[in-house]
């Protein structure tokens, strides 16, 4: 069964940057697209970051381009989001999250991905 592991997270100020990782294992299907959603309280989660299995493509949230970037190491079977520049916004739960796609498919909406990381606390102090 395929697992979502992450690690990384925290707590920074205003200004300063944090990575999450997340790294996959048992997986039975060869490609998958990855992205990275989150949930402040009293929120719905929302879309951060998608990368496709080949790394070609990504996709942002308006409220996080330029900041954020997704990236991956296959090898690894992890995705990174470096978090830059951050404000008291960004805090919430981050969660991985990926799903089945070709090599190149990207989706933003939560309802594509079937394996879901556990969460990992970001909060950012003013």
């Amino acid at each position: 069964q395929a697992q979502l592991v992450q690690s990384g997270g925290g707590l920074v100020q205003t200004g300063g940057s944090l990575r999450l990782s997340c790294t996959a294992s048992g997986r039975s299907r060869v490609t998958y697209f990855t992205g990275w959603f989150r949930q402040a309280p009293g929120k719905e989660r929302e879309f951060v970051a998608t990368t496709s299995f080949s790394g070609e493509k990504t996709q942002y949230a308006d409220s996080v381009k330029g900041r954020f970037t997704i990236s991956k190491d296959n090898a690894k079977n992890t995705v990174y989001l470096q978090m830059n520049s951050l404000t008291p916004e960004d805090t919430a739960v981050y969660y991985c999250a990926s799903g089945p796609g070709g090599p190149n498919y990207i989706s933003p909406s939560r309802l594509q991905y079937n394996t879901w990381g556990r969460g990992a606390q970001v909060t950012v102090s003013s």
